[in-house]
């Protein structure tokens, strides 16, 4: 029978993370966990979720405003080094 839960040090080794990259990241809230005692209980709809974020997701609104100021800007900054690059 398959676990449907995962601890900490076990998804780590998965993703091949630290454990405190993981711990970090259910403290954060990007990976949803249960608290039992002083550990966590990872359910592995929460890892499929924190994966479709990761990857499937659309940008929202707001992160592709960021992205746009952030290219601008190094653009604006940057513009003839970045055209003299391009020509090497």
């Amino acid at each position: 029978m398959e676990n449907e839960y995962f601890s900490i040090p076990q998804l780590a080794k998965i993703l091949g993370m630290s454990r405190i990259a993981v711990y970090k990241k259910v403290k954060k809230g990007k990976i949803k966990a249960i608290k039992i005692g002083r550990s966590f209980a990872i359910p592995k709809e929460s890892v499929k979720k924190y994966f479709i974020d990761i990857k499937g997701a659309p940008l929202r609104k707001k992160e592709k405003e960021n992205i746009e100021k952030a290219v601008k800007r190094v653009i604006d900054e940057y513009g003839d080094v970045l055209k003299w690059l391009g020509n090497e």
